[in-house]
C-alpha cells in the first residue's frame, strides 16, 4: 500500500499535465486572463481603493499617482475603482444575456429540428429575419420603445441573441436525430420532449458551449455600445460603456479616461474569444481524428 500511493500521485499529476498541455494555446491563455479578470471583479468590494461614487473636485482630471493609480475623472472619482465596479455590471449583464440566449436558442433549435414541417420553416425564417438585422438596431428599437433599465437591456439583448444558437442547434439536432439510439428511443415510445432533453441537447453541448464563448465578446461590446449611447446602465451606476461616454469630452486632456475602459472591454472580450476559439479547434481536431 505505501508504494502504490506515490505511483498513483505521479499518475494523476502526469494526467493533469497532459490535460493542460494538450489544449490549444489560445484556450490556455484565454482561461488565465479570464480567471484574473473574474477574480478582480469578484473581489472588487474588498480590494477597490475608493468608493466609485466618491467625488473630490480638488483632484479632478489628475493623472496617475500614488493615491490614484489610474488618475481621476472629471468629478474627481478614482478611475481604477470605477473601472472595477463598472466591470461587474458589464460582465454580469453580458453573461446573463448570453446564458438566456443560449438556453432559449438551444431549446428552440432542438424542438424545431425534431418537429419539422411548418414549425421548422417558421423558426428558420424568423432566425433569418433577425440575423439579417444588426443586433444593435433591434436592441435600440426595443429600448427606445419600452424604456431603459437592467431588465429591458437584458430582454432586448436576449431577443436578438438567441438566433445563432437556434441555427447551430437545429443543424446539430438534424444530424443527431438520424442516429440509431434516437430511433431506439422512438421505438420504445419515448416522447419528443424526453428525446430532446435526454439525448439531443446533451450530445450537442460542446459546439453550443464553444459558440457561447465566441459570442460573449460580441455581447460585451454590444452592452458597452448601448451604454455609450446612454441606453444602458443609468446613473448613479456605471459600466465600461458609460465610462467611455463620460470621458469623451476630456479624452485629449487625460487619454487614460478612454484607454482604461476601452482596454478592459478589449482584454475581457479577447480572453473569452480565445477560449471559444481553442475549444472549437479542439472539437474540429477530434472530428478529424475520428474520421
Amino acid at each position: 500500500m505505501p508504494s502504490t500511493a506515490p505511483r498513483r500521485l505521479t499518475h494523476l499529476t502526469a494526467t493533469g499535465l497532459r490535460a493542460v498541455t494538450g489544449r490549444h494555446w489560445t484556450l490556455r491563455v484565454g482561461a488565465v486572463v479570464l480567471a484574473l479578470v473574474l477574480t478582480v471583479l469578484l473581489l472588487t468590494p474588498w480590494i477597490a481603493p475608493y468608493d466609485p461614487a466618491h467625488q473630490d473636485l480638488g483632484q479632478r482630471l489628475s493623472g496617475p499617482g500614488a493615491h490614484h493609480l489610474l488618475g481621476t475623472d472629471q468629478l474627481g472619482r478614482d478611475i481604477l475603482s470605477r473601472l472595477m465596479y463598472g466591470g461587474r455590471f458589464s460582465v454580469s449583464i453580458a453573461a446573463v444575456t448570453l446564458l438566456l440566449s443560449a438556453v432559449i436558442g438551444t431549446v428552440i433549435g432542438a424542438f424545431s429540428a425534431r418537429r419539422g414541417g411548418i414549425v421548422d420553416e417558421v423558426v428558420m425564417r424568423t432566425t433569418d429575419l433577425l440575423i439579417s438585422i444588426p443586433d444593435v438596431i433591434v436592441a435600440l428599437f426595443l429600448i427606445a420603445a419600452f424604456g431603459t433599465g437592467y431588465g429591458m437591456l437584458i430582454a432586448a439583448l436576449t431577443i436578438v441573441g438567441w438566433t445563432p444558437f437556434a441555427r447551430l442547434m437545429r443543424g446539430l439536432a438534424l444530424e443527431i436525430n438520424s442516429r440509431e439510439y434516437i430511433e431506439a428511443a422512438e421505438a420504445l415510445g419515448c416522447s419528443k420532449v424526453f428525446i430532446v432533453f435526454r439525448h439531443v441537447i446533451p450530445n450537442a453541448l460542446r459546439p453550443v458551449l464553444s459558440l457561447g464563448f465566441l459570442r460573449f465578446g460580441h455581447k460585451l461590446i454590444t452592452v458597452g455600445g448601448l451604454s455609450y449611447l446612454g441606453l444602458g446602465v443609468q446613473p448613479p451606476d456605471s459600466d465600461w460603456g458609460a465610462m467611455l461616454l463620460d470621458a469623451q469630452p476630456y479624452m485629449q486632456r487625460l487619454p487614460l479616461l478612454v484607454i482604461a475602459p476601452g482596454a478592459a472591454i478589449f482584454v475581457t472580450a479577447l480572453s473569452v474569444t480565445l477560449i471559444g476559439h481553442g475549444m472549437e479547434l479542439k472539437r474540429k481536431r477530434r472530428r478529424t481524428d475520428a474520421a
